[in-house]
């Protein structure tokens, strides 16, 4: 059975997407734990991110930074943490967080609920930036 991240790649599910090309995609996090939270996944459905292979792995990497530069151009915030926790969704994911404190990467904190409006106008901001 197909993970809910492999819908959203194939469009059975929307999201509002940053970034996108041949292998990878990024979208935002509709939880997230601040703003601008995004998502990046490989296209390819594998649950453990250890079990991509090197070249995958390489390119998801350094898709992720392309994205973290866009987020930290467009969101205020010191950095863009970088967490890859793998338990919620069997697809592997790494979550690219705004932060000002260590604590916003506290995945036990309460999750922001903005509505689909702010979500879409944030995506559209880093994937123009």
């Amino acid at each position: 059975m197909p993970s809910l991240f492999s819908k959203i790649v194939t469009g059975e599910i929307t999201a509002h997407l940053v970034a996108e090309n041949d292998d990878y995609v990024a979208f935002m996090d509709i939880m997230p734990l601040t703003r601008g939270h995004v998502l990046v996944i490989p296209k390819q459905e594998i649950d453990y991110i250890f079990d991509i292979d090197d070249e995958l792995y390489l390119g998801l990497m350094i898709f992720t930074k392309e994205v973290a530069k866009k987020i930290k151009k467009v969101i205020d915030c010191k950095k863009v943490g970088v967490a890859v926790i793998g338990l919620e969704v069997p697809h592997a994911h790494v979550h690219l967080i705004p932060m000002n404190n260590v604590s916003d990467m506290n995945f036990a904190n309460p999750k922001l609920k903005p509505s689909q409006e702010e979500l879409s106008a944030i995506a559209e901001k880093i994937r123009n930036a």
